[in-house]
């Protein structure tokens, strides 16, 4: 059995959630051959130098989990995508690259964080392209850290005001995006998250069937997961305690 999940945004602003996380990896994660964070397990993240109290107990967690025979694996988000090579040794999680084509219930499954089919968004798509540049990325994590965490706050809070003025659909995926990138992967099925849409959408791919599976984000009382056993790919919601 594997499991999968993404956007549970942690911060120590949303301690449910951060309790609940604790108490999945310490429960059903560990009854899972392997568990997959598709993104966004941070709500932000300013480097692998930088860990306070929280960020220190979130990766401890991850590290009991792997050392308890459960393959981790993360992919970058937007707001998480600083994480890098030194929280993965920690954490025990192996970083996959977005996309990654994968085998799951017996198909060639392609996971994705889900905010690169999101062509409509043009503003958003061009902070992607200069957030995920190397060039870019050394000269953040070169600024002192109190610059970062400013640059952090300030970054979500141009998101929150951009978000609000934006179309609903602008912010969903792109139908024309996702049947390309299943054509150019050779996949018919795609799992992400990123959008906080859950469900389960058929579609035609050069006139074969295929399903997008998109993983719901963690509230206070509810957490998301994609469950594959055998052949049985199943979207479920649960309450967090």
């Amino acid at each position: 059995m594997q499991l999968l999940i993404a956007d549970l945004h942690l911060q120590p602003d949303q301690p449910e959630i951060a309790q609940g996380f604790i108490d999945y990896l310490r429960g059903p994660a560990r009854e899972a051959s392997a568990l997959t964070i598709l993104g966004d397990l941070f709500e932000a993240w300013i480097g692998d130098d930088y860990r306070g109290e929280f960020e220190q107990r979130i990766i401890a967690e991850l590290r009991a989990c792997h050392d308890a025979g459960t393959r981790l694996a993360f992919m970058h988000g937007n707001r998480d995508f600083l994480i890098g090579e030194a929280f993965a040794a920690d954490s025990g999680c192996a970083l996959l690259e977005d996309p990654t084509v994968v085998e799951l219930g017996g198909r060639r499954a392609l996971l994705m964080h889900g905010d690169s089919l999101c062509t409509g968004d043009t503003a958003y798509m061009a902070f992607r392209r200069q957030a995920r540049d190397p060039a870019w990325q050394a000269q953040i994590l070169a600024l002192p850290v109190e610059e970062r965490l400013a640059l952090a706050r300030k970054l979500r809070q141009q998101s929150g005001e951009a978000n609000s003025n934006k179309a609903e659909d602008i912010m969903d995926v792109t139908p024309a995006a996702v049947v390309d990138t299943l054509r150019a992967h050779e996949s018919r099925l795609l799992i992400h998250g990123h959008t906080h849409r859950p469900a389960v959408h058929e579609l035609a791919v050069d006139g074969e069937r295929a399903e997008r599976y998109v993983i719901g984000d963690w509230r206070p009382n509810q957490g998301w997961q994609l469950r594959v056993e055998g052949d049985d790919i199943t979207l479920e919601s649960f309450a967090l305690a």
